[in-house]
């Protein structure tokens, strides 16, 4: 008895040290899944950083002196992001022509439709730590001005870990993925930007949280998605733009226009079918066009290089509109028309990207 009763007294001992190992890895495991990938840079390191680019510069003694004197030992009023990502970028301008250049095109009244030329910054001869940051500061100007898909190509393949304004970086990218109506990467964005919440600016934190209700109940080809779509290729219209990107949006609002048409047609002829109607046997018939009966082809149409390739007839647009009035709210009957008829006013004034 004194045997069996050791053994099992090494038994139940050996079982909770198991027990106790893998509550300790599980929360190990806990702790490194959750960690923050990414931090806000220090005053220190970023002075030190620009400094360095500074004494590495090709500028004149005089242009280098006046860029130090933006960086003090002791920062005596803290930076945030924004203003530190400002600072980096008014540094640059002091001791690099091109820098300077976009600067001041970035602090300028901006009134065109094309924002300026900073293709400069994808030669890799330059330094990183003027590239990343300039880049940054660039796409934070064009999401202002509401140039969305620019802020996606400037910011494409920059790390937090690049920039000085980490916290900007993914900010500016949610906002752009958002305006996009791109719900998955802005929750993927959402995700990574608020793994600093308490970090954030909190203007960041208001907008994460506008943003993070408004995308929870998207869904895809509803008709709120569709019309986001529709505001997409406003803003872009607005721009002056009507090429190839435009077109391709306004060629998945048409066809999904064009599902949700199909879609309600299928469920009144499965209704009228089961419900003995005298008239079950051909729903709409008498009141739809050859045309609503299948998908619509807009690539057989000669699209040209204006916007209006997208608009539907006058009489076809009727029919679209009673279909789509039976089931949904009338003001997305209204805004669906204010879309085809602002594509077709403006076939003839937008010129081509």
């Amino acid at each position: 008895m004194n045997i069996l009763r050791s053994i099992l007294i090494q038994i139940t001992m050996s079982m909770a040290c198991f027990v106790a190992v893998a509550v300790m890895s599980h929360a190990a495991i806990g702790q490194l899944t959750f960690e923050p990938s990414w931090q806000m840079p220090a005053y220190p390191t970023v002075r030190n950083s620009i400094l360095e680019w500074i004494n590495q510069s090709s500028a004149e003694d005089q242009s280098q002196a006046q860029a130090r004197a933006l960086w003090p030992t002791t920062e005596l009023r803290p930076l945030g992001g924004t203003a530190l990502l400002s600072r980096v970028a008014e540094t640059f301008s002091l001791a690099n022509s091109q820098a300077r250049a976009l600067f001041e095109a970035c602090n300028l009244e901006h009134l065109g439709s094309i924002p300026p030329d900073a293709s400069w910054l994808d030669d890799h001869a330059l330094s990183n730590t003027l590239r990343h940051n300039l880049r940054l500061y660039y796409a934070r100007w064009l999401a202002q001005q509401g140039f969305y898909d620019e802020v996606i190509l400037a910011l494409e393949g920059l790390k937090p870990s690049d920039v000085v304004d980490p916290a900007g970086l993914l900010f500016y990218r949610l906002v752009a993925y958002h305006q996009l109506v791109q719900p998955e990467k802005s929750r993927v964005a959402l995700v990574q930007l608020l793994e600093q919440e308490a970090a954030l600016p909190r203007r960041y934190q208001q907008v994460a949280k506008l943003i993070q209700r408004d995308i929870a109940g998207l869904e895809d080809e509803s008709l709120d998605h569709i019309a986001r779509r529709m505001n997409d290729v406003h803003r872009r219209l607005e721009f002056g733009r009507a090429g190839k990107q435009v077109q391709m949006v306004e060629n998945g609002v048409v066809e999904s226009l064009d599902k949700i048409i199909k879609k309600l047609e299928e469920q009144q002829q499965q209704s009228s079918g089961t419900g003995g109607s005298a008239q079950s046997s051909r729903p709409m018939e008498d009141s739809r066009l050859p045309s609503l009966k299948a998908p619509m082809k807009v690539h057989q149409r000669d699209i040209g290089s204006q916007s209006g390739w997208g608009a539907l007839p006058d009489k076809e647009r009727k029919q679209a509109m009673q279909q789509i009035g039976r089931e949904f709210p009338a003001h997305y009957r209204e805004l669906i028309q204010e879309y085809f008829r602002d594509l077709a006013e403006s076939a003839d004034s937008s010129p081509s990207n």
